[in-house]
């Protein structure tokens, strides 16, 4: 019996997935990257914003239309349990974003049921209630550390999840009630999954969580992302490190002077920051300072660093002049990467039932103008790069030929990429010194 999986969300959903294949395959389950050749489909779900659920929900009745077994797990039945076994009667179980342990004891089950009933895609094995798993209400999230990830992609990255969980509760976010508090890895358990990858070819590791720099603080006391990184440093094999999902008021002095010190970690600080004005950041419940001040102190204290961040438009009570400064803060910033997210209302968050919602006309507005304006800075940026030669790390060769890899200014899957034009043998994975020729508003184009 052949299972195969369908990831849905963010690089920590991802790994979520990769470990479940890992739990399958060490029972002896043969994993099938093609949906259409197995029996039983994983579909790992979305539920951080309206339009996530919807295309979690399209795969899933794209499967059970194609006569496949359904397993929904993730966020989407943490969140409507109920509701998604009214409206999906045909998926044969449920895990939430915490019970994903389970996952064997599961397909052992519609295992014994296909197996009992003689016929593979017999309708009697649309399993009852009692087959679906109970999801934990209150989820707290263990990382199995004895399980190898069945990893999906292999290739010149690969992420670690050093946590899980959040502690902070935005007026936006129902990733809290979703994932539980935070928990984060012991750092020799993270260590040796980092030598594990080093060992399969994997030369960056990009470290993630829903706070990456609260990592710690639940199991030594203190946040301990800076002693994390120095250990990391010393790995042999590994080229990069680069660190995801940075909160603002965490940024201490120590952390910046790890970014600018340790060799191996790519000056690249990702720090969603999601609006500017202290009347919006005090509605969304996020530290509400000088953003100015803290994007200056970056780029003074780490040379030639790259900042991503984003930003959400339309939430509610977001005025005009509460958008203008957003607007003028981003032009006056020239961040080297940003995302803009238009205010999602989800149920069961603070800002849900809050007075004032924005029109969705306006949200569009508000996005297509900062999108516009990124644009233009992040053309302007790309060409001072235009006769340079900078490191890249090669991703993968085209059919044609062409070289495609990334700089250190990009991570991998959300920025720009590196096209580049050589007669040089190379190899995903190594890091090579690319002259860059022309730009546009994402990529470079370079030689080797």
């Amino acid at each position: 019996m052949k299972i195969a999986l369908v990831n849905h969300g963010c690089s920590k959903n991802l790994i979520d997935s990769e470990l479940m294949l890992g739990l399958l395959a060490e029972k002896g389950y043969e994993i099938t990257l093609d949906e259409t050749a197995a029996t039983i489909v994983i579909v790992n779900t979305c539920s951080f914003i309206y339009d996530a659920e919807e295309e979690s929900v399209r795969s899933i009745l794209n499967l059970i239309n194609m006569g496949k077994k359904v397993i929904v797990t993730g966020c989407l039945p943490q969140k409507h349990k109920e509701k998604l076994k009214k409206a999906l009667p045909e998926v044969v179980a449920m895990l939430g974003t915490t019970d994903f342990g389970k996952i064997v004891e599961v397909v052992d089950k519609i295992k014994g049921c296909l197996k009992d009933s003689g016929d593979e895609g017999a309708t009697s094995c649309i399993l009852h209630n009692d087959y679906i798993s109970n999801i934990t209400h209150k989820p707290e999230y263990v990382y199995p550390e004895n399980i190898e990830r069945q990893q999906i992609t292999v290739g010149a990255s690969s992420y670690i999840k050093i946590a899980d969980g959040c502690n902070y509760r935005c007026g936006y976010c129902i990733i809290p009630q979703l994932r539980g508090a935070y928990r984060s890895r012991k750092i020799e358990n993270i260590v040796k999954e980092a030598k594990c990858l080093a060992e399969k070819g994997v030369t960056e590791i990009v470290l993630v969580a829903q706070d990456t720099t609260s990592y710690g603080i639940d199991i030594y006391g203190k946040p301990m992302l800076t002693k994390l990184l120095d250990e990391l440093n010393e790995l042999e094999n590994i080229s990069w490190i680069r660190v995801m999902y940075a909160y603002p008021s965490m940024l201490t002095d120590e952390l910046i002077n790890k970014f600018a010190t340790l060799n191996k970690v790519v000056k690249y600080v990702d720090i969603p920051l999601q609006h500017s004005h202290e009347d919006i950041l005090n509605a969304m419940r996020r530290p509400a300072f000088d953003y100015e001040v803290l994007i200056k102190k970056l780029r003074d204290k780490i040379p030639d660093v790259a900042i991503r961040t984003a930003f959400i438009v339309g939430y509610p009570g977001e005025k005009d002049e509460h958008f203008e400064h957003l607007y003028n803060f981003v032009e006056k910033m020239r961040f080297d990467k940003m995302g803009v997210f238009k205010y999602s209302r989800e149920q069961n968050t603070i800002s849900y039932d809050m007075q004032e919602q924005v029109p969705e006309h306006i949200k569009n507005e508000r996005f297509e103008a900062l999108m516009k304006l990124q644009q233009k800075i992040s053309k302007e940026i790309n060409e001072t790069f235009v006769g340079k030669t900078i490191p890249c790390i090669i991703e993968h060769i085209n059919n044609d030929g062409l070289v495609v890899a990334r700089s250190q200014r990009d991570a991998a899957e959300i920025d720009g990429l590196v096209y580049i034009d050589t007669e040089k043998s190379v190899v995903p994975g190594d890091v090579e010194n690319i002259l860059i020729k022309s730009s546009d508003e994402y990529d470079l184009y370079g030689v080797l």
